[in-house]
């Protein structure tokens, strides 16, 4: 580090003496310029606490990357725990929402079909003046609908708790988790942050970094050493300045006086320490006196350069403070997160058994649902094969009234061919009495006068006339049968 060392050599453009009085004022500026030893001083306690910091910040940091190694890999296992409960988490979720995207098209369709039975009126002729049942839907018992929607929604809702559960778990392992992981972000450097694998959420491998304190000592070493020799140069000039006056007539008891007092620590040459000076001559006299006189203007110099570089060391220990306080805070982050780690560890296989009871529960409710789906599918399949056997019903009862029909009016066409036989075979009965009964006898056949064989027309079985039901609504039945078959 260049500096302006006092030189203590010879200058010819220097004065050939000096007035005592200047040679005075050169003593009291340099013995005031001798107080920078405090600045030196405690450049040496920094130094010293320094190197101290380093040692305590090597360890330490050692000390953390190991329980971070340790806590690292504890991590990583818990952490894929969680992404396995989560991703059952996720899959049951999908799962609801599939159940109830089915159970809602069920519970829709039942609506619509139950909504059709209630517009379709049962036709009047199809039942007694005093059945007051109007629509289709008042022929069916709705209880147990009801019940099975409730069972199906119980089931659902069941479901839904345990999901809700499990996601709590879920979340509060999560949390915990991210507590960890921000304790250690927080107790990672920079550098450190870096050198990380960027694709991991938790950035927790031990990682290797520099620290900046061995630079920061090597520097204050090499201010301090330049610290050293300004104030060396200073006492030099010092005793320059006191050996200066003593070979100055009558001035020898000032400057021992002057001598006195000095700050603690300040080792000044045998020379001046009451023995009287050696004898010089004028030359070495006048030399010596230049020399001074050149030193003097760099003395104020010098003790600047000093407290800016004290100045500067103190910059550089507050960064060092500062540096071991973060490895520090570090070191007690890691601590915290080991803790906290060690207590989550505790809750490791509840977490897990969570896990499973929520698969135990979604099976069993998922079969429930299953069963009751199935059931609420051929309920509904039933009310529409109701609905269609209605229609179908009144086609059969159109039917029916046309072989009725046809069936009076072959009926109709007998019995008038009956009565014609009838008439005619009256007729030539008559013709035959008339022409012949006269001359045979009453009892050669009994049935001689009998009237000829007559019929009539009636329902052998008994069975209940066909329903009047209008040709319109017969037809608009059988369109809606024919629409369906066709689809």
């Amino acid at each position: 580090m260049a500096s302006p060392t006092l030189s203590l050599s010879p200058d010819a453009g220097s004065p050939a003496s000096a007035p005592l009085e200047n040679l005075v004022s050169h003593l009291v500026a340099s013995k005031r310029s001798l107080s920078s030893i405090e600045y030196v001083w405690r450049a040496n306690e920094i130094v010293t606490s320094t190197r101290g910091y380093l040692e305590s910040s090597v360890i330490t940091s050692a000390r953390t990357s190991f329980l971070r190694a340790g806590i690292s890999t504890q991590f990583h296992t818990l952490e894929q725990v969680h992404n396995h409960n989560k991703a059952v988490e996720i899959e049951g979720a999908e799962e609801y929402k599939e159940v109830v995207r089915t159970l809602d098209e069920a519970d829709q369709r039942l609506k619509t079909t139950l909504t059709r039975l209630r517009t379709t009126m049962v036709e009047a002729g199809l039942r007694p003046e005093s059945d007051q049942r109007n629509s289709l839907l008042d022929f069916v018992d709705e209880s147990g609908v009801d019940k099975l929607l409730v069972g199906v929604q119980e089931s659902a809702d069941t479901a839904k708790s345990a999901h809700a559960e499990f996601v709590e778990t879920n979340l509060g392992f999560h949390d915990d988790l991210e507590q960890i992981r921000t304790l250690l972000d927080s107790s990672t450097s920079p550098t450190q942050r870096s050198t990380v694998d960027k694709g991991s959420d938790y950035p927790l491998d031990d990682c290797r970094f520099t620290s900046p304190l061995p630079y920061i000592l090597e520097s204050m070493e090499d201010r301090a050493k330049d610290m050293a020799d300004n104030l060396e140069s200073l006492v030099k000039h010092f005793d320059l300045c006191v050996i200066a006056i003593k070979h100055t007539e009558g001035a020898g008891d000032a400057a021992e006086r002057l001598a006195e007092d000095l700050p603690i620590g300040v080792d000044v040459g045998e020379e001046l320490k009451g023995a009287p000076p050696e004898p010089i001559s004028d030359q070495e006299r006048q030399e010596m006196l230049e020399v001074l006189a050149k030193d003097a203007e760099q003395v104020e110099e010098v003790v600047m350069e000093i407290r800016d570089q004290i100045g500067e060391m103190e910059e550089q220990f507050r960064t060092v403070s500062g540096y071991l306080d973060k490895v520090q805070q570090e070191h007690s982050n890691v601590n915290k997160a080991f803790k906290h780690l060690d207590l989550l560890g505790d809750r490791l296989h509840p977490f897990i058994a969570q896990s499973e009871v929520f698969v135990m529960r979604w099976d069993d409710e998922k079969a429930k649902i299953s069963e009751r789906m199935a059931e609420l599918e051929s309920l509904g399949d039933f009310y529409d094969g109701y609905v269609s056997a209605y229609d179908n019903l009144l086609v059969e009862i159109g039917r029916r009234q046309f072989m009725e029909q046809q069936m009076d009016k072959v009926l109709q066409d007998a019995m008038r061919k009956l009565e014609t036989l009838y008439e005619e075979d009256n007729a030539k009965r008559e013709t035959f009495k008339s022409n012949h009964g006269d001359f045979l006898p009453v009892d050669i056949w009994p049935g001689l006068t009998d009237p000829p064989l007559q019929f009539e027309a009636r329902p052998k079985n008994g069975a209940d006339k066909v329903p009047d039901i209008s040709k319109s609504v017969i037809q608009r039945a059988i369109r809606r049968v024919e629409g369906k078959n066709s689809m």
